[in-house]
């Protein structure tokens, strides 16, 4: 029988996603059903924790320190799962391959993004503090170099960092890559490939959060679409809509006072 014709795809291609998962006639031994669902579970528990109970609260120091360390610790939780699934680097696919290495490269790219922007914020913030040491002195010579200091603080903390602009193209990068290889003859490459979607899922997202932050934009600010049939997709809907909101309102009124 020929195959009826299939309806246009969407960009993200989510359409076949539990087909390449778990094709026809194959089935998850207990063991690994087990392993995929703890890891979604966990994976659940740490999204959901990106909501804070005073949503003023985002964008906060405490706040950007706590998303930071789940990344990290989902990040971590890939890890152990690659080691309970008893797969070594050496077994894997070369498109499993692929799609760690790809993730890992634009993370360490994006990083890189970030540190340096938090370089420049920290010599802005020595530039203010020896500012603030000048005019603390009586001596007239030195009010002028405090207010020459300052003039180049202004300069310097509204400049913007060449290496944030670049942060858009490897989100957007990453963005198009949110999909799947197919797995084929392999239970433990199906549970992997579906569990790095999650990680790069949360990933994208929460350096699109810091990437907004930093350029004081929610253009970089991510809406990401995934299958509602996966059990962690409800709770990332949900930080993902609360977040959105909060941090848009928050540049709107930011960009209404100046």
């Amino acid at each position: 029988m020929s195959r009826p014709q299939e309806p246009n795809r969407p960009f993200f291609h989510f359409g076949n996603y539990f087909r390449m998962i778990s094709p026809k006639g194959s089935r998850l031994s207990p063991r690994l059903l087990s392993l995929l669902n703890t890891f979604e579970a966990t994976l659940s528990e740490r999204l959901e924790k990106l909501v804070p109970k005073d949503k003023g609260d985002i964008l906060g120091l405490s706040w950007m320190k706590l998303a930071m360390e789940s990344l990290s610790e989902i990040h971590c939780d890939i890890k152990n799962l690659i080691t309970e699934l008893d797969l070594p680097v050496t077994d894997w696919d070369e498109k499993w391959m692929d799609v760690y290495l790809d993730i890992s490269v634009k993370l360490l790219d994006i990083s890189n993004a970030f540190t340096s922007e938090l370089t420049r914020l920290n010599q802005g913030h020595l530039m203010l503090q020896c500012v603030l040491h000048k005019l603390e002195s009586d001596s007239p010579e030195q009010f002028t170099r405090a207010s020459s200091s300052l003039d180049s603080w202004k300069q310097h903390i509204s400049s913007k960092n060449p290496r944030i602009e670049t942060c858009r193209p490897i989100l957007d990068n990453l963005v198009e890559s949110l999909n799947l290889p197919k797995v084929k003859n392999s239970s433990k490459g199906k549970v992997l490939m579906r569990a790095m979607y999650g990680a790069k899922v949360a990933t994208t997202y929460i350096c699109s959060v810091f990437a907004a932050a930093f350029s004081g934009s929610s253009k970089n600010l991510l809406d990401l679409t995934v299958p509602n049939t996966l059990p962690w997709a409800q709770v990332f809907s949900v930080v993902q809509t609360t977040l959105n909101v909060e941090i848009r309102k928050y540049f709107l009124v930011e960009n209404l006072q100046f």
